[in-house]
């Protein structure tokens, strides 16, 4: 078992055959496409990753990732605090071919060389863990004319359609 900073690169068919768990912190600045997504960049996220080897002889990544990430709230633009939790359950593959060839409950990890590189499989989870749109649970927003939208939906609106309501009683 090993705790710390995460190792850069890593042969999964080795670790999982020796039934290897890796434990560690990554930084989010180390995780490029998933910082596009972020206002700060200084959360870290913590991994937790058992190799193995399943009862079919299939070697698999499981595990987790889970962190507290600042993304814009959609409806005021400010950072919001938003926690992530992704899940692994990986089946090692040496091809798109045998990749097919994995049970449905695994996702692929094509390794076609010896090592891999960790933290990209990591950040790939955990950019699909992220939220489709984050915003604060009590968020009000600014209007043009500067009332909050509950306030605008609260005032009275006058219905376009009472000149026929009245046209309408005119006739009887």
């Amino acid at each position: 078992m090993s705790n710390g900073p995460l190792p850069n690169r890593v042969d999964p068919r080795k670790l999982a055959e020796r039934g290897v768990r890796i434990s560690g912190e990554a930084g989010v600045k180390s995780l490029p496409n998933l910082c596009q997504s972020l206002v700060d960049k200084e959360s870290v996220i913590d991994v937790d990753l058992q190799f193995s080897v399943d009862e079919q002889r299939i070697r698999t990544v499981t595990g987790s990732a889970s962190g507290r990430l600042f993304m814009t709230c959609q409806r005021c633009l400010e950072p919001v605090e938003v926690a992530v939790a992704a899940e692994f359950n990986l089946g090692i593959a040496a091809s798109e071919e045998a990749a097919k060839q994995l049970p449905r409950s695994y996702d692929p990890l094509i390794v076609e060389a010896e090592e891999i590189e960790l933290l990209p499989v990591i950040e790939e989870e955990v950019i699909l863990s992220l939220p489709f749109d984050a915003y604060h649970d009590d968020c009000s927003i600014k209007t043009s004319f500067g009332k909050s939208e509950a306030a605008v939906e609260e005032t009275e609106k006058p219905n376009p359609f009472s000149v026929l309501a009245q046209l309408k009683a005119d006739n009887k």
